[in-house]
């Protein structure tokens, strides 16, 4: 049979927070305007479809 060989993994030097800050933020950023977006869509839609 084969040998089996440890599992090597890619791993980063270190954790790059404040990018993963600015994502996070980005993405709640962007939930936050999209949600208010489709509101409005919905409200205009409510307004002028009936």
């Amino acid at each position: 049979m084969a040998e089996h060989a440890t599992i090597e993994y890619a791993t980063a030097d270190g954790n790059d927070y404040p990018e993963h800050e600015r994502t996070y933020a980005m993405f709640t950023a962007l939930a936050k305007w999209g949600t208010i977006g489709v509101a409005a869509i919905l409200v205009l839609m409510w307004i002028f479809l009936l």
